[in-house]
Order: C-alpha cells, then sequence, then structure tokens
C-alpha cells in the first residue's frame, strides 16, 4: 500500500510539473479549487437539509465539501477549451436531473476566434451562466454564502454563445443559444428553442454595468410555459477598500400553455464590502425575494415566497489563494415558510463556516 500511494505521489508531481511547463507557453494551464464547510441551521432540520431553494451550501450540522474540480484550459489566441470536473454537494444539488457523469461535469466547452483582428469568439459546450454576479466559486463572491436569487438562476448552462469584446475590453455582448434552463441534456419531450443576451459595460476599473435575460419555454411541448427573465447588476468599487454590488432581478411566466396571465417574480439585492486590512474583509448583504405563484419556490401559502434576507460575513486570507470565511445570516418570511421541530415558522437563520483553496 505504502509503495501504491509513493507512486501516486511521484505521478501527480510529474502531472504538476508538466502542467507547469506547459503553462510558461501560454497554452495548457492545470487548475483546481476545494471548499469545505459548516453549516448550523437553528431550525435543525433532521435530514440535515436547508430548505429546498438553497442549492450551494445545503446541508447543516456537518463538514461537508461543498465544491471541488480540477481543469483544464487551453489557449492559443485562435481556439481555447476548458474541462473540469467537480464534486461536492453543490454537484448533488444542481445536477440531480442530469444521467449518468453528466452529472461531474463543470465546465466541458471549446471555442473558435472567427475575426484575426476582433475578439469575436464562437464557443460550445457547457460553461458558466450569464445571469447574475455570484458564482458556484464562493471564494469569487463576496458573501460566502448565495443570494436566493443566484441559488435560483442558472448556474452553469450548455449551448453555443457568439461574443464580441471592444479592443479596449470596456464592452461585451454576448448571444446564446441554450438547451434550456440550467440544463446539459434538454428536458425530454422540449424541443423549443431557448437563448439569450449579455451586455457588460466597464467605463472604468471601478464600475461594472451588466444585463442579462432568458427566454425559453419550460415543460414539454404540450405543457410548455414560456419564461422571460431580466437580470440586471452594478459592481462599484468606490475606493480601494470599499465596494458595493446592486442587483434585481425580474421574471415572468406563463400560467398556463398559451396564456396571456403571467406570474412574477421580484428580487432586489444590495452588498457592501469593506477590506479593513491588506488579509481582513466585512461584507453585508441584504435581500429580498417575492415569488407569490411558485415559480421556482412553491410554498401553499397566501402570500406565497416573500422573504427578505440579511447576511454579515468576515474573510481572512492567510494567503492569496486560500479563504476562510464566517456568516452569519437570517431570513424573515411574511408567511410560515420554514420548519422548526415539525412545526412551520418565519424565521431561518443560519452560521455557517468555510475554508477555499484555489491552486
Amino acid at each position: 500500500m505504502k509503495k501504491l500511494l509513493y507512486a501516486a505521489v511521484l505521478c501527480c508531481i510529474a502531472i504538476g510539473v508538466k502542467a507547469q511547463d506547459s503553462t510558461k507557453t501560454g497554452k495548457l494551464t492545470i487548475s483546481g479549487y476545494a471548499e469545505l464547510y459548516y453549516g448550523f441551521d437553528f431550525n435543525k432540520p433532521e435530514n440535515h437539509n436547508r430548505p429546498p431553494f438553497v442549492y450551494s451550501h445545503n446541508r447543516t450540522n456537518e463538514v461537508n465539501l461543498n465544491l471541488g474540480f480540477i481543469k483544464a484550459n487551453y489557449d492559443n489566441e485562435r481556439v481555447r477549451a476548458n474541462l473540469a470536473f467537480m464534486a461536492g454537494t453543490y454537484t448533488n444539488a444542481n445536477l440531480a436531473a442530469e444521467p449518468g457523469v453528466l452529472k461531474n461535469i463543470y465546465e466541458a466547452n471549446a471555442g473558435v476566434k472567427l475575426a484575426k483582428n476582433a475578439n469575436l469568439w464562437l464557443d460550445a459546450g457547457v460553461f458558466a451562466s450569464h445571469i447574475g454576479f455570484e458564482s458556484a466559486v464562493s471564494k469569487d463572491c463576496w458573501v460566502l454564502t448565495r443570494n436566493i436569487a443566484s441559488d435560483n438562476t442558472p448556474y452553469f448552462e450548455t449551448g453555443a454563445k457568439l461574443s464580441y469584446t471592444t479592443n479596449d475590453g470596456s464592452f461585451t455582448a454576448t448571444g446564446l443559444y441554450l438547451n434550456g434552463w440550467q440544463r446539459i441534456q434538454r428536458q425530454d419531450g422540449n424541443n423549443k428553442a431557448a437563448g439569450g443576451l449579455q451586455l457588460t459595460w466597464k467605463p472604468s476599473d471601478d464600475i461594472t454595468l451588466n444585463y442579462s435575460n432568458y427566454l425559453g419555454v419550460e415543460g414539454a411541448d404540450t405543457v410548455g410555459v414560456r419564461r422571460i427573465y431580466h437580470n440586471l447588476y452594478g459592481v462599484f468599487q468606490l475606493t480601494k477598500q470599499f465596494g458595493i454590488t446592486a442587483g434585481f432581478d425580474y421574471g415572468q411566466q406563463e400560467k398556463a400553455k398559451g396564456s396571456s396571465d403571467y406570474n412574477h417574480i421580484v428580487s432586489p439585492v444590495i452588498i457592501g464590502r469593506y477590506q479593513f486590512a491588506e488579509q481582513w474583509a466585512v461584507a453585508g448583504r441584504y435581500e429580498y425575494y417575492h415569488d407569490k405563484n411558485g415559480i421556482f419556490i412553491v410554498t401553499g401559502t397566501p402570500d406565497g415566497f416573500k422573504t427578505s434576507g440579511y447576511s454579515v460575513n468576515i474573510d481572512y486570507a492567510p494567503i492569496s489563494n486560500a479563504l476562510v470565511r464566517l456568516e452569519y445570516k437570517n431570513y424573515s418570511s411574511k408567511d410560515n415558510v420554514f420548519l422548526k421541530n415539525g412545526a412551520t415558522v418565519s424565521n431561518s437563520p443560519l452560521i455557517t463556516a468555510s475554508i477555499a483553496v484555489s491552486f
């Protein structure tokens, strides 16, 4: 057994050296990420699951892996590709509908540059979502856990996209053709086109403005309903230490196939982050989410899911590629939509701690 472990270590070292040598040519890069977390839900669910609208950091009263992946990136300025395989509770929650090994795909895409003297690219495959400012990689987000709108919009999508970026990098426009709303494999019985648009403008290094949308039909063709979703956000780094991110989501979905009546979702969110020392930062978030008719979050209550949430967290970065975080978060709903000791309550408080390392 010791000989096998020794051989495995030597193999990993050899792969790492080869990847570093390839990186020098600017063509191949091997990277990875791992985030371990512990969450304590004060409502103490017996099955250790957070409420069903939570898809990241969704286990409680246990130490677990939220997301870990190994990624290979290839880029020679005319073609590019990404391939990454993952594991973790994020994977189980977000890819439950995917068959077999598709559940473990984090990224799998390839692209070609269509113009020699312009940043015009055509990419296809599985890639990160074009909606929202929070990603699955918690280390890159200002707050440890995701807001409700981020958890209930796609983290990933599959299809093809055509993107153009100006030479100065200040403006990017992307058009997408997709297999559906957060899907790798198209839903059975659904043959309708889905897609979206993303426009990103960076007037300066300290300001980012983004608009994204999605249009598709959810469900099989015989009963499918049209979904239209809009996401708008801005990131403003007001000083070197202090920044604000503000976002607004608005979605609508047909009440029935062919109906002129729509159900609606509204969700504003604002985050402030202050880095008070080289290795330390604090952040706070306020969010509101109203899904009265259960497009994404079904409650069966008179007001549906009408919930406010706030969170505060502190970050410590012992080195540049590692982050230790602690967050307190509480959701407060107009109706009793949460469970505690077998009864419904209106609040859901949570403490989460995590350590994330990228390499």
